[in-house]
């Protein structure tokens, strides 16, 4: 178990602010009326089914990763950040519930499209793919391999579900029908771009960010901000590009080690509850997140 690694937070047990909701893997709290704690805990989800064990470091990690990339892309988009220590509003006695995995960001009005940016054609792209020859009404070359290359990063919106929900893949014009023209250009726009930068950061570090989603909101004077995580190891896949083929699901730092486990589980429906997970499968997790940080960023977990 490396040093740094502490004991694993499944859920988060604040008592000095008011819970506003838990979602798959963050806990939000409201901090007076115009801001959010949120908490990055050690939950997992796949498939959109919370995982019953935490991943040691998990959130750690992912606070660590999403800090990074909203200083790297800072002015592309406004984010969230407030700048102030998560710390200082919570109680004394709660401060290590908070340290490290946790931000303090302004409240906003989300927008309930997630804004989903494919470089590779891998997951239910390759899926809709090899269906339809498109991806989320997006025609492709035919003759294309898993995990191949796309000729230009695409933009494939996807409409946010209730929890336990799948995810809805959704054209642009129905994003349109759903938020409006102009917002939804702004919003593919900002992915694009977002995307490509860090796409081609990641490369100088030997690793291919293959898809990523992003999550907007507005605030009071109607301005869009990038918001919650970006570009983590949840919300990416993240593939090794020395080894990296097409033709089949290349390995991955990222959460796919255990949807790829949870594929081989007799039986299960994808549905909650989840089958448990081995301890191999928890410790190999984690220590893809902790080498994804490494790698991307250049540093150790803090």
């Amino acid at each position: 178990m490396p040093a740094t690694m502490r004991p694993a937070l499944y859920e988060s047990s604040l008592r000095s602010l008011p819970l506003v909701g838990r979602g798959k893997v963050r806990d939000n709290y409201a901090v007076g009326d115009d801001k959010l704690l949120i908490v990055t805990t050690d939950r997992l989800s796949a498939f959109d089914v919370v995982m019953r064990e935490p991943i040691p470091d998990k959130g750690r990690v992912l606070n660590q990763m999403a800090l990074f990339w909203f200083e790297r892309l800072a002015g592309v988009v406004p984010d969230h950040l407030t700048g102030i220590a998560p710390e200082s509003v919570v109680a004394p006695d709660e401060v290590e519930q908070v340290r490290g995995r946790s931000m303090v960001v302004k409240r906003l009005e989300p927008i309930l499209v997630e804004a989903v940016v494919r470089g590779y054609l891998i997951g239910s792209g390759w899926k809709d793919y090899q269906a339809s020859g498109a991806v989320c009404g997006i025609a492709l070359p035919p003759g294309l391999q898993q995990a191949a290359e796309l000729p230009e990063p695409i933009f494939t919106p996807a409409a946010k579900a209730a929890a336990g929900e799948h995810d809805e893949n959704i054209d642009f014009e129905d994003m349109v029908a759903r938020i409006g023209r102009p917002l939804a250009e702004r919003i593919r726009e900002a992915s694009l771009t977002l995307y490509r930068r860090a796409r081609d950061y990641a490369a100088q570090r030997g690793i291919i960010i293959a898809d990523t989603k992003f999550e907007f909101g507005l605030d009071g004077n109607g301005t869009l901000h990038l918001m919650d995580e970006v570009l983590t190891a949840d919300s990416s896949r993240f593939w090794p590009a020395d080894v990296y083929r097409p033709g089949s699901s290349p390995p991955s730092f990222d959460k796919q080690y255990v949807r790829d486990y949870l594929e081989t589980v007799p039986g299960w429906d994808k549905k909650a509850p989840a089958p448990p997970l081995p301890p191999t499968v928890i410790a190999a997790t984690a220590a893809k997140y902790r080498e994804a940080l490494r790698r991307l960023t250049g540093r150790e977990l803090q």
